[in-house]
């Protein structure tokens, strides 16, 4: 009876001490040294884990199964008891029983039946046997606790959703600040090309052409800058700055530097941009930057035309350009990494718009982007 309850008392010490966070943290380091098992750490205990709502929501599904600490706990001390405890008695009897040294013997009885290993070859064969006994002993422990350990210290299924929605959040952040960096230097380094060419060709004949054609190169990379300072925080986990803002009232500075780039623009504007706020009025400046860029890249001379129309129900852009031989800016002039129009159809979708890219006749392509200003609930 006392025995009994000194078991239970130090079970029950030992499920208390299970329970901390701590306990937890350590013990799954443990398992990862010495028991080579590769555990992920807690939900809630990751840095940088997210929002405060997704931290309350990890911490919350890190509770949820908080037992199977103390019971990987338990189990660890009971196996490891009892498999030290019959491991050094099979090895010590397999010191002492070849040839009888220090009066030792071997039986087994069963049911009246009962087997003695007398001296000679019988004790040696009797002392290998339990050296291999407590060897295999020693195997069992160690794969039971392998095999428990990612039970009962591995990821609950609360906790694999909340590992899956912190990779989620993640990787959709990384997307976005890759689709910044492709949309914002992509552009500024092919109107940097184009308006380096100019100058240079301009440079003798029209100075103050080339001088206006150095300026926006230096406006545009120092946009282009800010952009990339904000993204580079962003990947370092830094405190970053106010993001640049680009919106559609940030378009006609965009069409100027296109003219500075030799590009010949018309624009057709409609309804009131002022209305397309926050979000979408900075999508809608990327998607217009991208087609841009791509019509520099790709086009073929002559005009580009560039279409915005508000309405209060969608948002309708269109970019269209001439394609073919003509000016000298072919499909190979600018090498590139085949994102843009991917990044563009995966920017409109979610934000559950309506995308067209493709020829427009036999000379043009065309953009045609129609976005809702009210999302579908």
């Amino acid at each position: 009876m006392q025995f009994a309850l000194t078991v239970l008392a130090w079970s029950v010490l030992i499920g208390v001490i299970g329970l901390a966070r701590t306990t937890r943290r350590v013990l799954i380091a443990c398992a990862r040294r010495m028991l080579r098992v590769p555990l992920p750490d807690p939900v809630g205990e990751r840095r940088g884990a997210g929002p405060p709502g997704e931290g309350a929501a990890s911490s919350a599904a890190l509770g949820a199964d908080r037992w199977r600490t103390p019971l990987w706990l338990l189990s660890h001390v009971a196996l490891g008891w009892a498999g030290a405890q019959l491991s050094v008695l099979l090895f010590i009897a397999g010191l002492l029983l070849p040839g009888g040294w220090a009066g030792a013997e071997a039986g087994v009885s069963v049911n009246g039946w009962s087997l003695r290993a007398e001296s000679g070859w019988q004790s040696w064969a009797a002392a290998f046997c339990c050296l291999l006994l407590a060897a295999a002993l020693c195997l069992a422990v160690t794969y039971a606790l392998r095999w428990l350990a990612p039970r009962l210290l591995g990821p609950s299924p609360a906790e694999r959703l909340a590992l899956a929605a912190e990779r989620e959040r993640v990787l959709a952040e990384r997307n976005r600040l890759a689709h910044e960096l492709h949309d914002s230097i992509g552009h500024t380094l092919t109107a940097a090309t184009i308006q380096a060419a100019v100058a240079g060709e301009m440079l003798c004949a029209d100075p103050v052409a080339a001088r206006a054609a150095l300026r926006s190169i230096e406006e545009s990379t120092r946009a282009a800058l800010e952009d990339l300072d904000y993204v580079l925080g962003m990947l370092r986990e830094e405190k970053a700055g106010t993001a640049p803002a680009r919106t559609l009232a940030d378009l006609p500075e965009l069409l100027d530097r296109l003219r500075h780039a030799g590009a010949a623009v018309e624009p057709w504007l409609s309804g009131d941009c002022a209305q397309v706020q926050g979000t979408l009025s900075r999508a809608a400046y990327r998607i217009l930057q991208e087609g841009l860029t791509n019509a520099l890249r790709h086009g073929a001379g002559g005009p580009i035309r560039v279409k915005v129309a508000a309405t209060p129900d969608s948002l309708q852009l269109d970019v269209v350009n001439r394609t073919g031989a003509g000016s000298g800016m072919s499909q190979g002039t600018f090498p590139t990494s085949g994102h843009g129009l991917s990044g563009l159809f995966e920017r409109v979708r979610l934000l559950h718009g309506e995308i067209e890219a493709g020829p427009d006749g036999p000379e043009h392509w065309r953009l045609a982007v129609r976005l809702p200003v009210r999302l579908p609930a």
